[in-house]
């Protein structure tokens, strides 16, 4: 029996040096075999890979419509904003010429009007 110390190394396998090639125009890669099924992938292959893209184009789909979303949310509220701050100026404005207590009664009948309306 041998002890564990004294197991035998197997050397690894060391590639094949290859030389000067023999025009010299040593920046070219070598030539292999000529293989015209080498990339072919099995239809179960591509299947699973055409599944995969259409899950990822999908995502993207999603992504993008949220980011839609939220870029229509942002102009809706600046749009609510502008339309406040200018019903806001013509109250002002109203009240500069008519009692308060008007210009509250038309605010009151414009917003039944308006919730009415819509």
């Amino acid at each position: 029996m041998s002890s564990p110390a004294e197991t035998p190394v197997i050397p690894a396998p060391v590639a094949k040096a290859s030389g000067m090639r023999k025009n010299g125009k040593n920046w070219h890669d070598n030539k292999r075999a000529f293989r015209p099924t080498a990339g072919l992938t099995s239809y179960a292959k591509r299947q699973e890979l055409r599944k995969h893209q259409d899950a990822v184009k999908e995502r993207e789909r999603e992504m993008k419509q949220e980011k839609e979303a939220e870029r229509q949310a942002h102009i809706q509220r600046i749009k609510d904003r502008r339309a406040a701050k200018e019903e806001k100026a013509r109250y002002e404005k109203m009240a500069e010429k008519m009692h308060h207590k008007r210009v509250e009664r038309l605010k009151r009948r414009e917003k039944r009007n308006k919730l009415l309306n819509s």
